[in-house]
């Protein structure tokens, strides 16, 4: 499990084969082993092999412009053929592929190694299907606009507030009462009340907001009644309960600041948008606040997800982060490889005429196991693809002896072709964190003492 999180945070993708790959590795140990031979001398052969499989791939991998869109939506199509939703992959890879592009520091690909994919946020909304899904450049609020006192619902040319006092009357700091005794106090209670957030509402409207989005408030309301009252009464449209983890990308999108308390209301600290309006979701009554035409000087992206339930919500959503992670891992190394079970099978065989070169049998002995339990990833996929397996990767090593470096599996028409030519390929980054991931966990369960 820890493995497969690993290769998560590192590569994105390749989790199914890191565990896969651990597994196969595990089980030459066993052979290995009942051999005789140390598990140190194992442990050191093991990862001798990792790191000429990762010389390898580096050696056959194909390097990779980053404006050539083709070969990025290539490779996160490959990515998402195994998903749910692979179906919808016409449509998710521009978007993934997009969205990763457009929040690259400098907006250059070719001179970044990393992006962050928390300035890209995904907004599941239940009702419609996973076709309705798109990239808002700009923000989408989860939430429609709060309309309970006849406020605005539509605001061009808007100036955003986001403050983070509540709009409502004060309370005293502990845990008291205030009891009114006769109806003249009572009065002037509420008149006072009134005038306390009618100043604070004026604050709002006199720094030239129209449109205010209040942060949700644990210890008292953050609104009332009273004060949407007023801000309908002024015109401003009002979006509440706003998340404290929000508020970072909200201000980075929208370049606003947020407003700690009425006195700090100033035209600087406003964002601004062509548009804000309240957006209804087609097949559910839901609403959300959609900012369009924003500035963005923090370079932010939200994709709006759709789907007709939680299951392929959620589906949906893990999908489009993989194929993210696809991007980003080859801005990190900008390399392809094939796919279908290619790379490793190049690598196994390399691996074998590299074992008759070392000198020490016990490395050579251990080298050859780690070849052959590379091939387990194409014996897996030609199972799960309903052929068979040991056909499959005999053909597999013929075509690769013969030096068809791309010769893979095609799962579609259950045979061998070259991956390159059916545009199957993945990161070289995938598969070399994968190998060495796998052969590191491996080396240290061999490690401990009582096995």
């Amino acid at each position: 499990v820890e493995v497969s999180q690993s290769q998560d945070i590192e590569a994105g993708d390749g989790t199914t084969s890191v565990v896969v790959l651990a597994g196969a590795l595990l089980e030459a140990c066993q052979s290995l082993l009942e051999k005789g031979i140390h598990p140190t001398t194992i442990a050191s052969g093991f990862l001798k092999a990792a790191d000429e499989t990762t010389a390898i791939l580096q050696r056959v991998a194909r390097p990779i412009d980053m404006t050539a869109r083709q070969s990025l939506l290539s490779a996160v199509e490959t990515c998402l053929s195994s998903k749910v939703v692979a179906q919808d992959s016409d449509l998710l890879a521009p978007i993934a592929v997009d969205s990763v592009l457009g929040v690259v520091e400098g907006g250059n690909a070719n001179t970044a190694t990393s992006v962050d994919l928390k300035d890209i946020r995904l907004v599941q909304q239940k009702g419609g299907t996973v076709d309705d899904t798109e990239l808002v450049e700009g923000l989408v609020l989860h939430k429609g606009s709060t309309k309970t006192a006849g406020g605005p619902s539509q605001m061009p040319n808007a100036k955003i507030a986001l403050i983070q006092y509540c709009l409502s009357a004060p309370k005293t700091d502990m845990d008291n009462n205030v009891v009114v005794s006769d109806y003249a106090a009572m009065d002037r209670l509420l008149r006072e009340e009134r005038k306390y957030i009618l100043q604070q509402c004026k604050a709002l409207k006199k720094s030239g907001a129209n449109v205010v989005l209040i942060q949700k408030s644990i210890l008292r309301d953050a609104y009332n009644e009273l004060s949407l009252h007023f801000l309908a009464k002024m015109g401003i449209l009002v979006v509440t309960d706003i998340e404290r983890t929000d508020v970072d990308f909200v201000c980075r999108t929208l370049g606003c600041t947020p407003i700690a308390h009425p006195d700090q209301c100033k035209p600087d600290k406003l964002g601004t948008a062509h548009h804000v309006g309240d957006v209804v979701m087609e097949g559910s009554s839901n609403k959300v606040v959609k900012f369009t035409g924003v500035q963005n000087p923090g370079r932010t992206m939200t994709v709006l997800l759709r789907g007709s339930n939680e299951l392929v919500l959620a589906e949906a959503t893990r999908s489009l982060h993989d194929a993210q992670c696809v991007v980003r891992s080859l801005l990190k190394q900008k390399s392809l490889i094939a796919g279908g079970g290619a790379a490793e099978a190049e690598a196994a065989l390399r691996l074998h005429a590299y074992a008759q070169t070392l000198r020490g049998g016990k490395d050579a002995h251990c080298v050859r196991a780690f070849a052959d339990a590379l091939e387990v990833i194409p014996y897996t996929l030609a199972e799960n693809a309903g052929m068979k397996p040991i056909d499959v990767v005999t053909e597999l090593r013929q075509q690769h002896n013969a030096g068809i470096v791309g010769a893979g599996i095609n799962v579609r028409k259950s045979c061998v072709s070259d991956m390159y030519d059916l545009g199957v390929v993945q990161p070289l980054l995938v598969s070399t964190s994968a190998i060495q991931l796998a052969t590191e966990t491996v080396c240290m369960i061999l490690k401990v003492d009582d096995l």
